[in-house]
C-alpha cells in the first residue's frame, strides 16, 4: 500500500527460519516400543552406540534399536506417515521442491538418562541431502515437568531457576538468547519433554539436551529418516498409503501450535 503525506503504512516481516511438528503418539505405541525397550536392555545382545552418538550419558546408556522388532512397527508407521505430512506441509507453505519424495528410516536409536547426563549440541545425518529426524520421549521424571517451564513468560535461563533442566533445545541462529538491547530475538527454541510427545525437524537443525537433577529415567526414542525422490505421479498415493499403515488421519491444528 502507497503511503500518503499524513499516514504510513506498514507491516513486520517476521522471518521464518524453521519448520517444526509436534504431536502426541497414541498409547498404545508408548507401551510397545517401552515393553521392547525394557527386554532389550537385558539381552546380552544390545549394541552399544556410546563411541558412535554425542553425548554424556555416565549413569544411563545410548542403544541401536531394531526397528524390524514387531513392537516397533506401530512407532515406524507412525513417524514415517506424520514424516511425509511434515514435507507436505513445508511445501503447503510456499516452498516448492524439484521432485516429491518417499520417507524411509534410516535408523532407530534410544537414550537413557538419568541425574546429571546431557547431549551436547549436534546434528544429524541422513544418507539423502534431504534429511528428517525425530524425536519423542517415552519416560520422563516428574520434576522435569513440574520445574521445566520452556516458553512460557516466565522462563528463565538465571539465578540458578532450572527452567530448562531436562529440555531440549534447538539452535537455528547465533543468538540463543532474547538480547532486547540489540533487537535481536532469540533464535533457539526450547521444549519441555512430555510422554508421548513426539517432535519432526529436519536432520540439520541443531540441537542439545539439558541435564535435570533427581531420581528417574528420561526415555527418549529417536530416528533419522531418507527422502528419496519419487515421481509426481506417485506422491499421493504413497502418502495415502503411509496413512493407512500407520492407521491414522492426519490433520494439522491451526489453532494450537502444542
Amino acid at each position: 500500500m502507497q503511503n500518503s503525506d499524513d499516514r504510513v503504512h506498514y507491516k513486520m516481516q517476521i522471518l521464518p527460519a524453521v519448520y517444526m511438528l509436534e504431536t502426541f503418539m497414541p498409547q498404545k505405541i508408548i507401551d510397545d516400543v517401552n515393553e521392547y525397550i525394557d527386554e532389550y536392555r537385558q539381552s546380552k545382545n544390545k549394541q552399544s552406540l556410546a563411541n558412535i552418538l554425542v553425548g554424556q550419558i555416565h549413569k544411563g546408556e545410548q542403544l541401536l534399536l531394531d526397528h524390524n522388532d514387531s513392537r516397533m512397527l506401530g512407532y515406524n508407521a507412525f513417524i514415517t506417515a506424520l514424516s511425509t505430512e511434515y514435507i507436505n506441509q513445508f511445501v503447503a507453505a510456499g516452498n516448492p521442491l524439484k521432485c516429491a519424495k518417499q520417507v524411509e528410516i534410516d535408523d532407530t536409536w534410544s537414550v537413557h538418562s538419568y541425574d546429571g547426563d546431557y547431549n551436547p549440541i549436534h546434528d544429524h545425518g541422513t544418507k539423502t541431502i534431504m534429511g528428517i529426524s525425530t524425536t519423542a520421549w517415552t519416560k520422563v521424571p516428574p520434576q522435569i515437568g513440574e520445574k521445566a517451564i520452556a516458553n512460557t513468560p516466565t522462563y528463565s535461563l538465571y539465578n540458578e531457576s532450572g527452567h530448562s533442566d531436562g529440555c531440549i533445545a534447538f539452535q537455528y541462529g547465533r543468538v540463543s538468547v532474547l538480547d532486547s538491547e540489540r533487537l535481536a530475538p532469540a533464535q533457539s527454541f526450547v521444549m519441555t519433554p512430555e510422554v508421548g510427545k513426539l517432535l519432526i525437524f529436519p536432520s540439520w537443525l541443531q540441537h542439545m539436551v539439558y541435564p535435570f537433577k533427581g531420581k528417574g529415567e528420561r526415555r527418549t526414542i529417536a530416528s533419522n529418516l531418507n527422502c528419496w525422490d519419487v515421481t509426481v505421479e506417485n506422491k499421493q498415493t504413497l502418502a495415502n498409503n503411509l496413512q493407512n499403515k500407520a492407521n491414522i488421519n492426519i490433520e494439522e491444528n491451526e489453532n494450537d501450535s502444542n
